[in-house]
């Protein structure tokens, strides 16, 4: 099995084209097999080259919505200039969400985006997080989704079906056919020290936290999932960013390869 990392996780690292070029080197010697292109403004140039002279290959990206549905052919082309055929959103911005009107209409015009990219041979891909699973009439966003949105793929996130209260497996199962790319992010609770000290959640290196991947992993495969993209959002902010990704990485290989 082979697993890729959200560049997201490692976004100070992608502020020069040689920055970007040592660390995706630096990925494939830890075991990476493929890349998402999220955390930087998307330089077309850049990634095809980077990509080629590291051996990863970019199968995913998050681009600004305004582009996604009113920029949609040319950012076409600039995917296809790298070779990648799945074009993301990382989210709708919450106000959309809480209003129904805004976020049917939004979903609508997404949904209308994918169709134009399923024409020329691409792909739309959603990324969620806990606040889709709002609810608007008592159906939650992401099932409004599922169900009336038929052009539009799922960025599935463990860590944030977690903190959304829903059980993963079950949504992961109901996804099947839809989801070709999950980010595999743990969840940990933490403790937090200063005046008021408490537990809380905390992104993890996967393997470090509490999802059962194991079972995870079984039930996305069964689903038609290709692509695993490790994530850890805090990553970049800790003192070494690399490191905390290699023990993803060296999680995974070691328990499902």
């Amino acid at each position: 099995m082979k697993f890729g990392l959200n560049l997201y996780s490692i976004r100070n690292y992608l502020d020069t084209e040689e920055n970007f070029l040592t660390a995706a080197k630096q990925l494939k010697q830890m075991g990476y097999s493929y890349m998402q292109f999220s955390g930087a403004p998307l330089d077309a140039g850049m990634v095809a080259r980077v990509s080629a002279a590291s051996g990863l290959d970019v199968v995913l990206t998050h681009v600004p919505m305004d582009r996604i549905l009113n920029d949609t052919d040319a950012l076409m082309q600039e995917h296809a200039s790298f070779g990648c055929k799945y074009i993301g959103l990382g989210s709708m911005p919450k106000d959309v969400i809480y209003d129904k009107a805004r976020c049917f209409e939004t979903v609508a015009a997404l949904d209308e985006a994918g169709a134009r990219m399923e024409e020329k041979g691409f792909k739309f891909f959603y990324h969620h997080h806990h606040f889709e699973f709002y609810r608007h009439n008592g159906e939650t966003v992401w099932d409004y989704i599922l169900k009336n949105a038929p052009h539009i793929n799922f960025t599935l996130d463990t860590y944030w079906l977690q903190y959304g209260g829903v059980d993963i497996c079950d949504v992961i199962d109901r996804a099947a056919g839809r989801i070709e790319c999950v980010h595999l992010k743990d969840y940990m609770i933490a403790y937090k020290e200063g005046d008021k000290p408490n537990f809380e959640p905390r992104f993890a290196p996967v393997g470090d936290g509490n999802i059962d991947f194991g079972k995870v992993m079984k039930h996305a495969a069964a689903a038609g999932c290709k692509y695993y993209l490790v994530e850890q959002d805090n990553a970049a902010k800790l003192p070494d960013p690399m490191e905390q990704v290699e023990r993803s990485i060296r999680y995974l290989n070691a328990n499902f390869n």
